[in-house]
C-alpha cells in the first residue's frame, strides 16, 4: 500500500526517506502533510525550541485566590486556576 519516498529537507536541502512505516503512522494519526524536514533538522528545531526559557506571567487563581504563574498573558474574560484547582476541576 505505502512505498518509501525520497523527500528534500526544506532547511538543509538534504534528501531523506519517508518510509512506508512512517507514512502508515501518519495516515493512522490523520496527518495531512508529509514531513518537510529531515530527522536531524527536526531534532535541531525541537532542541532550540525547548532550550529557551518559557516566559511566565503572574496571576491569581480564580478558585482559591493563591498566586500562580501561567505561560500566557492572563485576560479577564476567562477564569485562571492554579495547578491544584485546575486538576480538581478536570
Amino acid at each position: 500500500m505505502f512505498q518509501d519516498k525520497t523527500l528534500i529537507c526544506k532547511d538543509c536541502g538534504a534528501e531523506f526517506v519517508f518510509t512506508a512505516g512512517e507514512q502508515e503512522f501518519y495516515a493512522e494519526k490523520g496527518f495531512q502533510n508529509e514531513p518537510v524536514r529531515c530527522k536531524s533538522c527536526r531534532d535541531a528545531r525541537k532542541n532550540a525550541r525547548n532550550s529557551r526559557p518559557r516566559e511566565m506571567y503572574e496571576t491569581v487563581c480564580a478558585a482559591c485566590g493563591a498566586p500562580t504563574q501561567v505561560p500566557f498573558i492572563p485576560k479577564n474574560d476567562k477564569p485562571i486556576y492554579c495547578d491544584a484547582c485546575f486538576q480538581a476541576r478536570r
